[in-house]
């Protein structure tokens, strides 16, 4: 349910015209309908406590319209709780039944200024299947989703308030709506349905749009436009979950290792001894102070010509939780060495150098290409035909800081997540799950 966005002030007014947007929804047959983000009473909440009243009566009339079409229901909302105040995607049944909520844990930018971050991570039960339900930023944590799945999730869902900076009126760009969501159903194998708003809030913040339902494979099944409030509709099987790798890069770090804050880093695809010689000559008239090349072996961290990095193959680098230990430990730069799911390189890097805060270099032999991609998920450069040595500038204070918008630390995220799922872990260890 894509909706156009409403400051606080105009909530009321367009409430009835999102339950006719719900109730239109299950008039064709959805059997599970989510909203957006913050659609109760807004994003952009403000200071000013949401009145528990308004919470109950909204919650009321989703409840009538789930039991009308016999759906399931996931919608943003303020939530008060035990006495603090969540983002929360509340879960209502086909019953009319409150299932449940999950709440934001890592809160974005001006919303932690009036709401609490979520603590716990668990799937939530449901006729349609288990639902991970998560919250936007969420997203951008790679072990919040995994977890969820690792727990018996089968379906992602997330309302979400993807905003966008307006660099491009003409294309509304957000990272999770462009790339990420896409990695996410793919490596974790589950569908992913994404409700985002268009439109602008309160005169100063803009969505992108785009919502999204995405299969087990990764790949869109629909995805509504930029700007219209709509009814987006597809199917997807739920229920079906192919193993993933658990592979993981340790962290074992020599502690007397100090590695330069700056260096011009060369790479290539080259493996003949003979050549590499000659490219490290090429490499040094670049001031480049290392050359890195295919190294065969298991995963490992190297500490070399003043530089520390990551050695990885496809296994780890596609397992959501594969660099997490290695990059809190202070890993900031990982080489991966592709030998399988060529088609979701590029997808796969970006995402993994923005959610770490880390520098990629993706060197892939079947393709005869070799690229860097920065912090940002910008790839910045590359070997291509004849250029068989590339150069990039590499720049420690880049990645140190894991600021991805204004009090938004995503290694905060990484380890409060971490921290979750070691908590539910003690917990299964005591009272297993049915």
């Amino acid at each position: 349910m894509q909706t156009q966005a409403v400051d606080r002030t105009g909530f009321q007014e367009a409430w009835p015209r999102f339950l006719a947007l719900v109730d239109s929804a299950g008039t064709s047959g959805a059997k599970l309908i989510v909203l957006p983000e913050g659609t109760v009473p807004s994003y952009v909440v403000g200071t000013t406590p949401v009145p528990p009243e308004l919470i109950q009566r909204t919650e009321s009339d989703l409840a009538e319209l789930a039991k009308r079409h016999g759906a399931v229901l996931v919608y943003g909302t303020a939530r008060i709780h035990e006495g603090r105040q969540f983002n929360s995607a509340s879960v209502i049944g086909p019953d009319g039944r409150d299932l449940g909520f999950a709440a934001k844990q890592f809160l974005w930018h001006f919303d932690r200024k009036w709401f609490e971050p979520g603590r716990t991570l668990d799937p939530i039960d449901t006729p349609l299947g288990r639902l991970g339900v998560l919250v936007c930023a969420d997203n951008r944590i790679p072990t919040i989703p995994s977890t969820l799945v690792e727990r018996g999730a089968e379906l992602l869902v997330m309302p979400t308030a993807w905003v966008t900076s307006g660099r491009d009126p003409g294309n509304l760009e957000n990272a999770q709506a462009d790339i990420m969501i896409n990695v996410r159903a793919h490596e974790n194998g589950v569908p992913f349905i994404a409700c985002n708003k268009a439109g602008i809030e309160e005169q100063s913040v803009a969505y992108c749009g785009k919502s999204a339902i995405v299969s087990a494979d990764g790949h869109l099944m629909a995805q509504a436009g930029e700007s219209e409030e709509t009814v987006l509709l597809g199917e997807v099987e739920v229920g079906t979950r192919p193993q993933r790798s658990h592979a993981t890069l340790g962290a074992t770090l020599d502690e007397n290792f100090k590695p330069l804050e700056k260096m011009r880093i060369a790479f290539t695809l080259e493996t003949d001894p003979a050549k590499l010689e000659r490219y490290r000559k090429l490499a040094e008239l670049e001031d480049a102070g290392v050359l890195i090349s295919p190294e065969d072996g298991p995963a490992r961290i190297i500490e070399r010509d003043g530089l520390r990095y990551g050695v990885i193959g496809t296994n780890t680098f596609c397992n959501p939780r594969g660099l997490v230990e290695a990059r809190l430990a202070g890993v900031d730069l990982f080489v991966w060495d592709l030998h399988a799911k060529a088609a979701w390189r590029v997808s796969y890097g970006r995402t993994r150098a923005m959610e770490l805060r880390a520098w990629m270099i993706g060197l892939d032999r079947e393709q005869d290409r070799a690229a860097v991609i920065d912090p940002d998920g910008v790839v910045i450069a590359g070997t291509f035909g004849d250029l068989k040595v590339a150069a990039f500038s590499y720049d420690r204070s880049r990645s140190a800081n894991g600021l991805v918008a204004p009090f938004t630390d995503a290694f905060a995220g990484l380890r409060n997540a971490e921290a979750i799922r070691a908590r539910g872990m003690e917990q299964s260890l005591v009272a297993p799950r049915g």
